[in-house]
């Protein structure tokens, strides 16, 4: 069974970089049909789609953060990566990785999520 594991610091200074990493078990990231995504939930607000890998390693970004966002993967080590540049306190929120069989995930019935990690954009 997959599982989804996020990582990464809880909190990030104003005009940093925020990193974070998934780690991915049960599954291969590059088995042929599925998506790795990126989605995120600010306090109070919905969920927010940042982008995805394919397991042929093709990337997809939101086009509203497509500026800002940077997504890798390792495959000896099972993981792929988010950054996301530039960011401010407005970037506080939820992280989340997850497999899906689309590209766009948006809800968390699509696919298999991770437990999500809060990270706070603060001086």
């Amino acid at each position: 069974q997959v599982q989804l594991q996020e990582s990464g610091p809880g909190l990030v200074k104003p005009s940093q970089t925020l990193s974070l990493t998934c780690t991915v078990s049960g599954d291969s990231i590059t088995t042929s049909g599925y998506f790795w995504s990126w989605i995120r939930q600010p306090p109070g607000k919905g969920l927010e789609w940042m982008g995805a890998i394919s397991g042929s390693g093709d990337i997809y970004y939101s086009p509203s953060l497509k500026s800002r966002t940077f997504i890798s993967r390792d495959r000896s080590k099972n993981q792929f990566t988010l950054q996301l540049t530039s960011v401010t306190p407005e970037d506080t929120a939820v992280y989340y990785c997850a497999r899906g069989i689309e590209v766009v995930i948006t809800t968390t019935n699509q696919g298999v999520w991770g437990k999500g990690t809060l990270v706070t954009v603060s001086s």
